[in-house]
């Protein structure tokens, strides 16, 4: 015998069996729920065109698929009423109805709201039979709201593990008992369940079990709860049941419990058809939210359903029909700061897969970040460290030293002991030779292959603390291992070669994020380059082509390792030139222009190139206040992406009859609405037994950020041999 109902009235606003807050775009459609129980009311208009004809009455004896108890019909109701504006909205309102009247022959009394001791038989045998029929006639879910005396026989233990077996989904309801263990029934449906059956409980408005509903005791794995007390609504001949008084009644029972979580296991099963019913299942049980005890417990088992949670991906996501896994709480991009703010109004729709090959349309716009801001101003002042050089005609050496140890700094052998290391760090040294007559070879760590091509050529020109040269701007943040470079004269004309290695490097929190990973979270980056240049009597020019090759970024552009990017070659050409317009001025200029191709791999597409270009305009006065001092004006730009996109080739929809994913090209603009422009006079000149530098600056657009406040500021730093 299933336990009755329990009735209430109600004055208040009417209540709905509404789907939790999501929106997965999903109500059961296509879906067959099989409720086996007293029958449907067919006339009903909640359930037009969904009752499916194969629905049936286990006794043909019977003329009429509904019965004098409405209990099938109100269960029905919760599963799955029709969105229409008027009575109940069913949690799977699309869905499809399998109706199978099971009562036996002449236990149904009537049904009478008001009075609801009515009850109806059910044999184990005609359950059995429901079963098999709903399985062989197509259900996805099969709701059985029925509870009883005893456990359950052979024949129904077989039923269940067959229907299971087969990928079907068995929703039973825990009963109306108040026993604080679950009854013979239920605990032997559970052990024929196979994982793919869950018995539900009931909940009142404030999450707290209904006094009337069996509790899990120790059969929590697959216990669920769900509202199942004051549920809207009881009908009388199709229509909602109002008193004379204008009450609605209201009815309660884990009856009424159950079907809710029937119903969204078909807006499960609509919305990722790859899923089997123990997966189902095992994903209800797993999102459940946590009520009582910490954990399964005895009283609320698994927790209470929450839609909304199993509708989101759970365990390892990654690009759909990849491998490689990319967390949506991951950062899967940063920016490099020649490309800026230009990740700020990105786009990237892609489609990813859960634990269990969910399909998941989402944009990873929001996981890219953008280049973090720079700031100059603390580099060239906020490092503690000293600078040796000495030299001569035939050769020259220099290097700066992290002295923040606390003791002394202490020069003397190479082999330091680890005391010394802790209180002098080398962080750069440069060496040039003249190797031959016509020939200077240089080597630094830990600086680029710039610096000594600047010195080999001679260049001149003033120093600004915060407006960069465009020689060796690459637009990316990077850390020098080693270079060298070898000048050749000429007769009048200068040919450098050079070459240096080092390190891509993103924003800390990338770097971390790819340690705990366990992937590289920096990037090798190498590059080659080629100079000439020649002096015109005051007019000296440099005239150079440069490769650098990235293996794992674009323009320094970091992506998440899931997409497999097999780096980029940047080619840049760049020219220099000084002109001394008189004693002690000169006028100076350099370009930097770049085009950047990426390599073919992993998740790149054809067309992700990039050009960009870096400038500096400077005139200088030297002499100006006292002898040996310097007065200079720089107008400059950093090395800024242009214009150019990274094409991505990535999934754009999921084929769940073959678990497939269908790719297209994504792009990304890379080009920034902001563009940096550092204005910058600098003086600098011997003080007070030292030297002093100040500077005045301004930045627009720090960054290439549009957004971003005008940066601007004085500086003064004095130093002093030692």
């Amino acid at each position: 015998m299933y336990n009755t109902a329990e009735f209430r009235r109600s004055d208040g606003p009417k209540q709905h069996n509404a789907h939790a807050a999501w929106d997965a775009g999903s109500n059961g459609a296509g879906v067959t729920i099989a409720v086996i129980d007293t029958g449907i009311d067919s006339d009903s208009p909640e359930f037009a065109g969904r009752i499916l004809p194969t629905s049936k009455d286990m006794y043909d004896s019977r003329d009429a698929l509904s019965g004098p108890d409405d209990h099938g019909t109100n269960v029905a109701m919760v599963a799955a009423a029709a969105r229409d504006n008027t009575g109940v909205l069913g949690i799977a309102w699309g869905a499809n109805l399998l109706a199978i009247r099971a009562d036996e022959p002449g236990t149904c009394a009537g049904d009478n709201p008001q009075d609801p001791a009515t009850t109806c038989g059910f044999l184990d045998s005609d359950i059995a039979r429901a079963i098999d029929y709903a399985v062989a006639n197509g259900a996805s879910i099969i709701n059985i709201s029925l509870g009883g005396e005893g456990g359950a026989n052979a024949a129904l233990q077989q039923s269940v593990r067959d229907a299971t077996s087969a990928g079907v989904l068995v929703v039973i309801a825990a009963g109306n008992d108040g026993f604080a263990q679950l009854d013979d029934f239920a605990r032997q449906m559970i052990g024929a369940g196979n994982s793919g059956l869950i018995v539900v409980g009931s909940v009142d408005e404030n999450y707290q079990m209904s006094d009337f509903s069996n509790l899990p005791g120790t059969d929590t794995q697959f216990y669920l709860a769900a509202r199942g007390e004051a549920v809207c609504c009881t009908y009388d001949n199709g229509t909602l049941y109002v008193d004379s008084e204008g009450f609605v009644y209201l009815y309660s029972g884990t009856s009424f419990a159950s079907p809710q979580v029937a119903g969204a296991a078909a807006l499960l099963a609509q919305a990722f058809p790859n899923l089997t019913g123990q997966q189902i299942a095992e994903i209800l049980l797993r999102t459940a939210f946590d009520a009582g005890a910490t954990g399964d417990d005895a009283v609320y088992g698994r927790g209470i359903l929450d839609i909304n949670a199993a509708f989101q991906p759970i365990g390892t996501t990654s690009l759909a029909g990849s491998v490689s896994a990319i967390a949506l709480a991951d950062v899967s991009g940063t920016a490099s700061p020649a490309m800026g703010d230009a990740l700020s109004a990105a786009s990237l729709p892609t489609v990813i897969t859960d634990e269990y090959d969910r399909a998941y349309a989402t944009d990873l716009a929001g996981t890219l970040r953008n280049a973090a801001l720079r700031s100059p101003l603390h580099d060239a002042l906020g490092s503690q460290q000293r600078y040796l050089s000495a030299g001569n005609e035939r050769g020259s050496v220099a290097f700066s030293i992290d002295a923040r140890g606390n003791g002394p700094l202490r020069m003397g052998r190479l082999d330091l002991s680890p005391q010394d290391e802790t209180q002098a760090r080398v962080l750069a040294a440069r060496a040039t030779l003249q190797i031959a007559k016509n020939t200077q070879f240089g080597f630094a760590y830990a600086q680029g292959a710039d610096g000594l091509v600047s010195q080999l050529q001679a260049r001149q020109g003033p120093a600004f603390m915060i407006a960069g040269s465009s020689n060796g701007d690459a637009g990316i943040s990077r850390s020098s291992d080693v270079s060298f470079a070898l000048r050749q004269d000429l007769g009048g004309w200068g040919l450098t070669l050079s070459a240096e290695s080092g390190k891509s490097f993103s924003s800390a929190v990338v770097r971390r994020a790819a340690q705990m990973r366990g992937y590289r979270a920096e990037q090798p980056v190498a590059g080659a380059g080629l100079s000439f240049d020649r002096r015109f009597g005051n007019l000296e020019t440099a005239l150079g082509v440069d490769w650098m090759g990235e293996e794992r970024t674009f323009l320094g552009a970091h992506l998440h390792e899931g997409f497999a990017l097999a780096g980029a070659d940047s080619l840049f050409v760049d020219f220099s030139a000084g002109w001394q317009l008189a004693d002690n001025w000169r006028l100076g200029g350099q370009i930097r222009q770049g085009w950047t191709q990426a390599r073919m791999g992993g998740s790149m597409g054809p067309g992700s190139q990039l050009t960009s270009r870096a400038f500096a305009l400077d005139l200088s006065r030297r002499n100006l206040l006292s002898a040996g001092d310097t007065l200079a004006i720089r107008l400059s730009q950093p090395l800024r992406v242009e214009h150019g996109q990274l094409n991505l080739s990535l999934p754009v929809s999921y084929d769940y009859e073959t678990l497939t994913a269908q790719y297209g090209i994504r792009s990304l603009s890379l080009a920034p609405s902001g563009r940096e422009l550092d204005a910058e006079i600098a003086w600098s000149g011997p003080l007070l037994l030292g030297n002093a530098t100040a500077s005045l600056f301004y930045r627009k657009d720090p960054g290439h950020f549009a957004r971003t406040a005008d940066d601007g500021g004085l500086a003064l730093r004095w130093s002093t041999g030692f």
